[in-house]
């Protein structure tokens, strides 16, 4: 089993409604969208049958990903922002000199929510703990400088300048 996600106890209630809603609803309704697609006759050439099977797909693999997040969620308080970097802030650095900042903790605590969209379009960067940037800050205190070999091969200097909360 992989480390635990660090959710809020809101946003654990969140995607919970979502897989309640998925098993609960979504799930007889695509079932009822195949087997009516399957009485129209021919499957190989019944694009209703293939989209609904497509959208199940797509339904069953977030269910899926839905329960391994909540099984391996570990419920609690947001950190304090008291200047150490820590899974579930805003850091802001300077990466080889240049600004940045960007969310440390997991991608999950922010489905649903009205930055969800920041994230898809880029406006906000989200990095992992474990990720390579993520191992290195862990733990760090504004001022501190670290560094670390990016997964190309190029060494990153990191200047913590910055730890705040995240208002979700």
């Amino acid at each position: 089993m992989s480390d635990p996600i660090l959710l809020t106890q809101a946003a654990y209630d969140r995607l919970m409604e979502e897989l309640t809603q998925l098993i609960t609803v979504e799930r007889h309704a695509i079932s009822l969208k195949i087997q009516e697609a399957r009485e129209e006759g021919d499957l190989k050439e019944n694009g209703g049958y293939h989209a609904a099977k497509e959208e199940q797909g797509k339904m069953e693999s977030r269910i899926n990903r839905l329960e391994e997040i909540l099984a391996s969620a570990e419920i609690g308080e947001a950190n304090p922002a008291d200047g150490i970097v820590k899974q579930g802030l805003m850091v802001s650095c300077k990466l080889n000199g240049l600004s940045k900042d960007f969310y440390l903790g997991s991608h999950e605590v922010f489905e649903g929510t009205k930055f969800e969209e920041q994230i898809e379009d880029g406006d906000l960067d989200v990095y992992s703990p474990d990720s390579p940037i993520g191992a290195v800050v862990i733990g760090k205190k504004v001022g501190d400088s670290v560094s670390f070999t990016a997964p190309n091969g190029k060494e990153i200097s990191v200047e913590i300048t910055g730890v705040a909360g995240f208002d979700f």
